[in-house]
């Protein structure tokens, strides 16, 4: 049995799943997320836990049943508490801030960037460098945190860029005069 698929998953107050159709939606005080999933997995609920299983020991079929389990928690914790990723920016000059639906970026280009924030996800910037991408999604909140990153990468030497919170960069020395 998959050991993350045999964890059940629970369910705080105020959230409602609902299964239909092979489509599992979570509404919660946040907001309301639906997916999509393969009916081998059976979800069967047990007071405040759900309980996920598989029809079969085929290969695939357990690999959808720590798959869908951990896609069930992730948007249980979603709709409850939120996702949220920190970026750090660093350097002379670099700074963000949000206009509209529109997060301004100067990273030491020549011109400024300008990225549109998608629906779902909310931002807010603090003048000490920190970014923080928060929604109920956590893989828009990931691949929106992923895409602003690689707008300037971290370098090695003086550790300018943009990073995440909790990421260390490896800094390498600068170059030593010839002699």
């Amino acid at each position: 049995m998959s050991r993350i698929g045999k964890i059940p998953v629970k369910i705080p107050v105020g959230v409602k799943v609902i299964f239909q159709d092979d489509i599992m939606t979570v509404e919660g005080p946040k907001g309301k997320l639906s997916q999509k999933y393969n009916p081998i997995i059976n979800f069967k609920s047990q007071g405040d836990e759900i309980v996920v299983s598989r029809a079969n020991e085929e290969k695939q079929s357990k690999a959808y049943h720590g798959l869908y389990r951990n896609l069930l928690n992730n948007m249980v914790i979603g709709v409850s508490q939120g996702f949220s990723r920190i970026l750090i920016i660093t350097g002379v000059g670099y700074r963000a801030e949000v206009q509209g639906k529109l997060l301004f970026m100067s990273l030491g280009y020549s011109s400024d960037i300008y990225v549109s924030i998608p629906e779902g996800i909310s931002i807010a910037t603090e003048p000490n460098g920190r970014v923080v991408i928060s929604g109920i999604d956590k893989h828009k909140v990931g691949e929106y945190a992923s895409q602003i990153r690689k707008l300037r990468l971290p370098e090695p030497y003086k550790g300018k860029g943009i990073r995440y919170e909790d990421e260390q960069i490896r800094r390498k020395a600068g170059k030593s005069g010839v002699k």
